[in-house]
């Protein structure tokens, strides 16, 4: 039931499509558009970073590890490894007490092209901590550490932490605990489907708290989605369309592999979430620039950066235009 998304052309021939779901969601987690079909069983991958770091917070590391903003937003990241990020994952270790080798993310060069060549060129190893996930390791273990949980077996689905996790999944989803699927993301952790409207309601509760009952969830959202959006190159990197987007106050966005891509809008209430299925990530941007144009966003300067990052041009290796990107999907209104 998915439908076709984007369509790259070469010349006049249609030589690529990326079919896919779109659902965006308002108050009370309602249908408001739809793209394919928004019931659709998706994992969430990376774009449950901000929901995974929940507990922890919700717990208080923050406080007593002294942890500073950019070192909580590299939590909730899949970052590229940059100096920056480096610099934030080794401070972070050196809080909570973690050696390196605890994480159960094996070493890896950066997903980050320019990090990745000068760590080669300078002929040094891989690390644990250039995974891209091992922000998400180490928000984890610090609340293994503060409240005397095992670390040995942290990525467990019954270990204390994650169990806590899914929990406050089912919360802010309104997915009972027993319908959420589980199966074992990339870097060893738990990961989650849920049926993409039921994602894309969770990301308008992470963009606006407010939406949220229990005071102790919505306080800690508050802070996260706060803590991301001061600090959007934390979360992904540079030219990234998540730190792109969070540069734009009136979004809270965040990407997971495998062609998934979530969002929300503050002052429109509304919550989408992507699933590309052919787990392409080349056309996030041009698709979520065709949604914002399609439910008439104001911030043409944030739709610009979008195209900046997935421009429409096709080029070839002598600079020469070959071919367009081209966005077919129409929005159904519900």
């Amino acid at each position: 039931m998915d439908e076709i998304l984007v369509e790259e052309y070469r010349g006049s021939l249609v030589e690529n499509v990326h079919r896919g779901h779109i659902c965006g969601v308002g108050e009370g987690g309602a249908v408001r558009y739809e793209v394919g079909d928004a019931a659709s069983l998706t994992y969430m991958r990376s774009s449950g970073k901000p929901v995974q770091a929940i507990p922890a917070i919700m717990q208080g590391v923050d406080i007593a590890y002294a942890l500073k903003e950019k070192e909580i937003a590299v939590m909730t990241g899949s970052h590229r490894a940059e100096s920056f990020h480096v610099e934030a994952l080794e401070t972070l270790m050196s809080k909570i007490g973690i050696q390196e080798e605890q994480l159960v993310c094996l070493p890896a060069y950066p997903l980050g092209e320019n990090a990745k060549n000068q760590l080669i060129a300078e002929g040094k190893p891989k690390r644990r901590i250039y995974h891209n996930c091992s922000g998400k390791h180490l928000g984890i273990l610090s609340l293994c550490k503060h409240k005397g949980y095992s670390t040995d077996d942290y990525t467990e689905p019954d270990h204390p932490v994650q169990q806590q996790i899914v929990k406050v999944l089912s919360y802010l989803s309104e997915v009972p605990v027993d319908e959420i699927v589980i199966g074992t993301d990339g870097c060893g952790c738990p990961v989650y489907a849920i049926p993409l409207k039921s994602m894309a309601y969770v990301y308008l509760k992470l963009t606006c708290p407010e939406l949220i009952e229990d005071a102790a969830i919505r306080e800690t959202v508050r802070k996260i989605s706060g803590w991301m959006s001061r600090n959007p190159e934390m979360v992904a990197g540079t030219d990234r369309i998540c730190s792109t987007l969070l540069l734009d106050d009136n979004i809270f966005a965040k990407g997971g592999a495998k062609g998934v891509y979530c969002f929300g809008l503050k002052r429109e209430k509304l919550g989408f979430a992507i699933k590309i299925t052919d787990g392409s990530e080349e056309e996030w941007p041009l698709v979520v620039a065709a949604i914002l144009e399609q439910i008439g966003y104001a911030r043409q300067e944030t739709i610009a950066s979008l195209y900046r990052l997935a421009p429409v041009a096709i080029m070839n290796d002598n600079n020469r235009i070959v071919g367009r990107n081209q966005s077919v999907f129409k929005l159904r209104h519900t």
